[in-house]
């Protein structure tokens, strides 16, 4: 078997300033992203390391919750949302002892969805995203590329990727376990059985989802709708499913961080809430499986990759919001008049940068229509656009309006 290379994590250095005065720290992420192998690297520094994925130890913090934390002075506890009651057993310990650092778990499900959670450690624990490898860690590279936008700047291009380079990336998504298999159909292989575990296993740890058969019908019925405005409980008809239902399966893997949904923008933070939100999936190497796409798929059908080149950038922003030094949130744009943009990041002093995703290697003028319409809804709120295309060349289009290769996503 061979060993995946040990990327450097952005997030690393955010967790150990973390730890330094906050008693419980949470890195929370998919299953695979590297949690694990990150979090190991730290026990070294004077903290236990105990997995509730080992059989033995979840038992006994099923069991006796509040006598398995009283025996630990310092830990990392591995896969936390398998004994969710250790929580409370947590918060009770730190009230008793504050000291900072006590506490490094991880957990490949969202927590924070969870009741019970919520409120037990609110105020004593800092919670830190880990997704699966940007481009950047894979390529070494520091630079954040919403930071710059913001400042003004457009990275240089790191290692440029068009045509075929490109959507290779795209179809390979960012887990480490897929991006250290040695051919696509390999890669494909191991999709396959990740998103089957996560059904048969996680899903039933976190939801108690007890009828699991509709659920892969539904998660392929949902990847035929990434990025696109959907009739969710249409979508759930046509497997089966109630509405209520719908949004239950929704939010359960969206807790398992397969996929997130993205609220449409508007002027009036109100309207925000009534408007249908898109959903996109986090991993384009996970889209692609659920779609059947192909390298060979991808030359005949260029419009399918368009959608999973669009979960890409998501994703590849997602992850940089999550090691950004602002705070920022992404979301997209939609009107009744059919202008749109594929995603719309907001900073917390609420101004904008718009950007929209083409597979294509030329820009044409009717690219521009979702980001100008942007641009004159936000008024001095509108930093900037940027249209990332299959290119090499970052032009400007006038207005605050760039051209810019996807491949500046990972520049420096």
């Amino acid at each position: 078997m061979n060993t995946p290379i040990l990327y450097p994590r952005r997030i690393e250095p955010r967790i150990a300033e973390a730890m330094l005065d906050t008693p419980v720290v949470l890195l929370a992420g998919p299953r695979q992203a590297g949690k694990t192998t990150l979090v190991r690297q730290m026990t070294d520094k004077g903290l236990r390391y105990l997995t509730l994925d080992d059989e033995l130890t979840l038992l006994s913090a099923r069991e006796d919750p509040v006598g398995m934390i009283r025996s630990l002075d310092r830990a990392v506890i591995d896969e936390i949302q398998r004994a969710p009651q250790l929580l409370l057993a947590i918060k009770k310990s730190v009230d008793e002892d504050r000291r900072p650092g006590r506490f490094l778990l991880t957990g490949s499900a969202n927590l924070m969805a969870l009741p019970t959670v919520a409120d037990s450690l609110a105020g004593r624990m800092e919670t830190l995203s880990l997704l699966p490898l940007s481009q950047s860690e894979i390529e070494g590279h520091s630079a954040n590329w919403i930071d710059s936008v913001f400042a003004g700047r457009i990275l240089k291009l790191g290692t440029h990727a068009v045509g075929s380079d490109l959507v290779e990336r795209v179809l390979r998504g960012g887990y480490p376990e897929a991006i250290s298999r040695a051919s696509a159909k390999r890669r494909v292989a191991w999709s396959r059985q990740y998103i089957d575990a996560i059904i048969q296993r996680d899903v039933r740890d976190v939801a108690g989802i007890e009828k699991l058969d509709q659920l892969p019908r539904f998660l392929r019925a949902l990847a035929q709708t990434a990025g696109q405005m959907c009739n969710y409980t249409k979508l759930g008809g046509h497997v089966g499913l109630d509405g209520k239902t719908t949004s239950r399966y929704i939010s359960v893997f969206e807790q398992m961080y397969l996929l997130k949904r993205v609220d449409v923008w508007a002027r009036n933070r109100l309207n925000r809430v009534v408007k249908t939100p898109k959903l996109q999936f986090i991993d384009s190497g996970l889209l692609a499986t659920l779609l059947d796409l192909g390298p060979e798929e991808v030359q005949q059908d260029r419009t399918r990759f368009g959608n999973v080149l669009e979960t890409f950038v998501f994703g590849e922003l997602l992850k940089h919001t999550t090691t950004a030094d602002g705070n920022y949130r992404l979301m997209c744009y939609r009107d009744t008049d059919k202008f749109e943009v594929d995603l719309v990041i907001e900073n917390a002093a609420g101004q904008l940068v718009g950007v929209e995703v083409k597979a294509a290697a030329t820009v044409k003028e009717s690219d521009l229509r979702g980001l100008k319409k942007l641009s004159s809804l936000a008024g001095d709120q509108f930093k900037m656009g940027v249209l990332l295309y299959d290119g090499d060349e970052t032009m400007p289009l006038g207005d605050n309006i760039w051209a810019a290769p996807l491949s500046t996503l990972w520049g420096q």
